[in-house]
């Protein structure tokens, strides 16, 4: 069994990646660094608590290392010791106190593509009574940001923004009360987890109130609820997508990061895809990331997902079948899922999976060009793929849209399409800059 402890390649700087294909079944065990979203909401708490904090085996992405500029460059220290992050907090009372005084020069933060640094930090910001520039990648400028804009202007801060989008400046003398507030957040969990995730320094909390449809990915919410709760943060849902935070910091923390199931699904889905099996180390028995229902979506095409001591054993079948599923809580998992649908007998629906639209880019759109430029058929719906499996791909470019899911996807794929090229595989860095090392160890390349 292959391990990918020591993997035995670099990835790649730059350019494109040819994917390698699997000549059997692969059998393997993997070991996934920490995850991201736990990460920088982990950070984000650190920032507020009342008291130092230790956050060991985070990730180190593109995403994290963002965040934790942005909270640097709103007053944390955070000091790097071997795997563990020592963060001393924000001090919000040093620039909105009566006459307080500082040089005036604006904050500036780069979000490049994270969402969660566009969602979470502006609340922070605004706390801190200080100019702030937030900006991101390009791309980051046409992801949607009116309802965090919208909501931090309803609690009392000043925000200038051009047609609701980053970039955005907040501007100084800004303070959020807090108090009762109502959004739309059917287009993202991420404006629901930065307003509550941001409460505990709001003199009145925050009564926040969801009125637009679901909250899609609602594993997200609730991944949010239980770090408040755990970090001693008065917390509750009195009803339905109707959250209650009571002002007050969170207690310094002392955490170690479970690993991160959404990345790690790629990896479990090489097993069916191959009909293998790959055992993910250290999946944790109870967690709220929306990784974890990737056990479900393997027995769903046919495969076997059992959870042991050693982690989560996922066996591959002979056959991938169809399948039909609403993955609109685990909406991060459909570019790895869709991959595996192009390699399934029959066709497939995915469903609930509108908001995908988005994120780092239009997903439902990017899996549609690039699974029928390598001939599988996909019917484009609104908030829905469906997807007729192939046994016989083409070999081409597949592109990635600076979308680091989607380089996972092509991954998948190029498993059994011999000669498929990821280009620009090197976006991957933006969750796991490990990718492809992991990837090429997995499947015992450097043996």
């Amino acid at each position: 069994m292959a391990s990918t402890d020591t993997p035995p390649h670099t990835p790649p700087a730059t350019g494109d990646w040819l994917a390698p294909v699997a000549g059997s079944g692969v059998t393997a065990a993997v070991t996934v660094p920490g995850s991201k979203s736990l990460t920088n909401r982990y950070l984000v708490l650190a920032a507020l608590a009342e008291s130092a904090s230790d956050l060991r085996g985070w990730l180190r992405s593109r995403d994290t290392l963002l965040m934790i500029e942005a909270l640097r460059s709103l007053g944390a220290v955070i000091v790097e010791d071997g795997d563990t992050l020592r963060i001393d907090p924000i001090d919000f009372g040093a620039h909105t106190a009566p006459g307080a005084d500082h040089d005036g020069t604006p904050i500036t933060i780069d979000c490049g593509l994270a969402g969660t640094v566009m969602r979470f930090v502006p609340p922070l910001a605004a706390a801190t009574g200080r100019e702030v520039i937030l900006d991101g990648d390009e791309q980051a400028r046409v992801r949607p940001m009116s309802v965090t804009i919208q909501a931090l202007r309803s609690l009392g801060a000043s925000i200038c923004s051009d047609d609701d989008r980053l970039p955005l400046r907040i501007h100084p003398g800004s303070q959020l009360r807090g108090g009762h507030l109502e959004i739309d957040a059917s287009a993202s969990s991420q404006f629901v987890s930065g307003l509550l995730l941001a409460a505990p320094v709001m003199p009145l909390g925050i009564e926040l109130a969801n009125i637009g449809s679901a909250v899609p990915s609602r594993t997200h919410v609730d991944m949010t609820l239980e770090v408040l709760a755990d970090a001693g943060v008065d917390v509750s849902e009195p009803a339905p997508e109707h959250w209650t935070v009571e002002p007050g910091l969170p207690r310094g923390l002392d955490v170690r990061v479970e690993p991160d199931l959404s990345n790690a699904a790629a990896f479990a889905a090489a097993a069916l895809a191959t009909g293998g099996e790959v055992t993910i180390r250290d999946w944790p028995a109870h967690t709220t990331q929306a990784g974890d229902g990737f056990r479900a979506i393997a027995e769903a095409f046919g495969g076997s997902a059992v959870l042991d001591r050693e982690g989560l054993r996922v066996r591959g079948p002979q056959t991938l079948r169809a399948v039909d599923l609403d993955l609109s809580a685990v909406g991060e998992l459909t570019p790895v899922v869709a991959a595996l649908a192009a390699l399934a007998r029959g066709t497939s629906h995915l469903r609930g999976i509108g908001h995908l639209r988005g994120h780092e880019t239009d997903r439902l759109a990017a899996l549609r060009r690039e699974l029928g430029a390598i001939g599988v058929a996909v019917e484009e719906h609104p908030d829905a793929l469906t997807i007729t499996g192939s046994n016989d791909l083409r070999p081409g470019i597949w592109h990635t849209y600076h979308d680091h899911r989607m380089v996972m996807a092509g991954a998948v794929l190029g498993l059994r399409d011999r000669g498929l090229t990821i280009e620009n595989a090197a976006t991957v860095a933006k969750t796991l800059p490990e990718f492809t090392q992991l990837w090429e160890a997995m499947l015992d390349l450097g043996a």
